[in-house]
Formats: structure tokens, C-alpha cells, sequence
């Protein structure tokens, strides 16, 4: 199985049923997927609309592996358009830390290349991690 950007991936969770929205495919890297707000109690019947529905939170995941493997009960129930804000790849960052183990500088990483601050600002903080998200994490943060 594997995903393709625009499909919408519905999650069972503890708090109800959750929905991602992969948004990129990456040659050397898993799905890159957008957390749509919120828990619901039942399929909502508009795919589109729930497609709009705010950004939670991105992240990289394996997650066609996870369903296949067992380790996220879900499946993709359809596919529906990526707001414009979500259409480009999103910037991922990466501390660098020193050997006292304090942040040296950030790796800022937008699917393509690399770039670097040394302090970032209030909007590269809200930036996803550069890292591969573990199912447990994503069940946790879905169910929030």
C-alpha cells in the first residue's frame, strides 16, 4: 500500500476518529502528512470540507507501514484537495547541539536543501521536527 498527496487517512483513536491529509511523497523519506483538527464522533460526509479544516500539527511518518503493520488501526477513506497553505513542503527543523549537549544551531530543511540560524525566530519554532514520527506518537498527539 502507499499513499499519495491529497489522500485523507481516517484513525481510530481513544478520543474518537482522527484524519490526516498527506500532503508530500519524498524520494528518500516517508509520508509528510497534515493532522486535521479534532476528533470526531462519526465519518464526516464531507471529504472536501473536512480537507479545509485547520492544520493541526505536520509530520513524517511512516504511515502506510504503521496500517499495514497494525500499529495505527486505519485506512484511506478518499482524497480531496491541499489547502493552499499546506500545498508547499513544509520546513522541518533539526537542532545541532554542542558537546554539552546545548543547541550549537538549527538545521532548517525544506524537502530540497539545507539552511542553518543560530537563534530561530517565533515562526521557525512552530516548525515540525525534522525527525520520523513513531505511531504511538502520532495516536498520542491526534488524541490531544
Amino acid at each position: 500500500m502507499k499513499y499519495s498527496p491529497g489522500d485523507i487517512v481516517e484513525i481510530e483513536t481513544g478520543k474518537g476518529l482522527a484524519y490526516v491529509q498527506v500532503t508530500h511523497n519524498h524520494s528518500s523519506y516517508p509520508e509528510v502528512v497534515r493532522a486535521l483538527r479534532g476528533t470526531h464522533a462519526s465519518r464526516p460526509d464531507d471529504l472536501q470540507a473536512l480537507a479545509r479544516s485547520q492544520t493541526d500539527f505536520s509530520a513524517m511518518i511512516a504511515l502506510a507501514s504503521a496500517v499495514e503493520a497494525g500499529r495505527i488501526t486505519g485506512s484511506r477513506i478518499g482524497s480531496a484537495a491541499i489547502p493552499e497553505e499546506d500545498a508547499k513542503f513544509p520546513t522541518f527543523r533539526m537542532p545541532i547541539r554542542d558537546k554539552q549537549g546545548g543547541i550549537a544551531y538549527w538545521w532548517l530543511w525544506d524537502g530540497q536543501g539545507l539552511s542553518y540560524e543560530t537563534e530561530l525566530t517565533p515562526e521557525a519554532e512552530q516548525f515540525p521536527m525534522r525527525e520520523v514520527m513513531a505511531a504511538e506518537t502520532l495516536l498520542r498527539r491526534l488524541a490531544r
